[in-house]
């Protein structure tokens, strides 16, 4: 019998809203999916039920009931004989999502670039900053997570709440990968190059010119994911 991957040291659990009472089903999702997609638990990961249990101060039954939720977001899932890990992508089911993520971004930043709003212009320039520090300090992990509010900055203001959540949602099943943590300092300035021209255009209200800065942004971040390295773990097997 395979054995049971153990589960990582992580990082202090945002405490429950109510000390005396303790967590609640839902603090205890919205924790586990936060360790994940901050990528303090890694593809394969083992999630063992008792330890976590142990660690929440809970019984098994609020934790199964998370991770069962968390199966239907893709972001776990569950194996005979291993119990529950975090999901493990093959490298070819990787490049698929960030071709499902481009298409539902387009036709999100479409909307948006034409209904946003000074705040939201705001917001997207802040995020941007961030970004732009990020690459300056030569910081992968900032970079990885301000990238995504970078480009949810940009598609928010479609007022498409369920395409958007789309996105979102395929977003997250992408994040226990980590990629832009795995890319080399160019890499990461060239693609912060197009995030500077969508911007521009975005706050400009120039729809052409956004979307052909996303499609140069997203051809050039399909190559480097599909340069990701396959023999660090980051990966699962394809199937036989």
């Amino acid at each position: 019998m395979p054995s049971r991957p153990r589960l990582p040291r992580l990082p202090p659990l945002t405490p429950p809203h109510d000390l005396e009472r303790g967590y609640t089903r839902q603090e205890i999702l919205d924790e586990l999916r936060r360790l994940i997609l901050d990528g303090n638990m890694p593809p394969g990961v083992g999630l063992p039920l008792r330890e976590l249990a142990s660690r929440f101060a809970v019984s098994v039954i609020p934790l199964r009931e998370s991770l069962q939720t968390l199966i239907g977001e893709g972001l776990v899932e569950h194996r005979p004989n291993l119990g529950y890990r975090v999901t493990q992508l093959t490298a070819a089911e990787l490049r698929e999502l960030y071709i499902v993520r481009e298409r539902l971004e387009w036709v999100a930043l479409e909307a948006a670039v034409t209904a946003a709003t000074p705040e939201d212009h705001r917001a997207a320039a802040e995020a941007h900053a961030r970004l732009e520090q990020a690459v300056l300090e030569d910081n992968s992990s900032a970079y990885h997570r301000e990238s995504r509010t970078f480009h949810l900055a940009l598609t928010r203001p479609a007022g498409m709440a369920r395409l958007v959540h789309m996105l979102e949602s395929v977003w997250n099943i992408t994040e226990p990968v980590q990629p832009m943590v795995h890319v080399g300092a160019r890499n990461r300035a060239e693609l912060h190059a197009d995030h500077s021209r969508m911007l521009a255009a975005f706050r400009v209200g120039d729809a052409e010119a956004l979307l052909a800065a996303a499609e140069l942004h997203n051809t050039r971040l399909n190559r480097v994911v599909a340069q990701l390295p396959g023999d660090t773990g980051l990966f699962s097997d394809p199937p036989p």
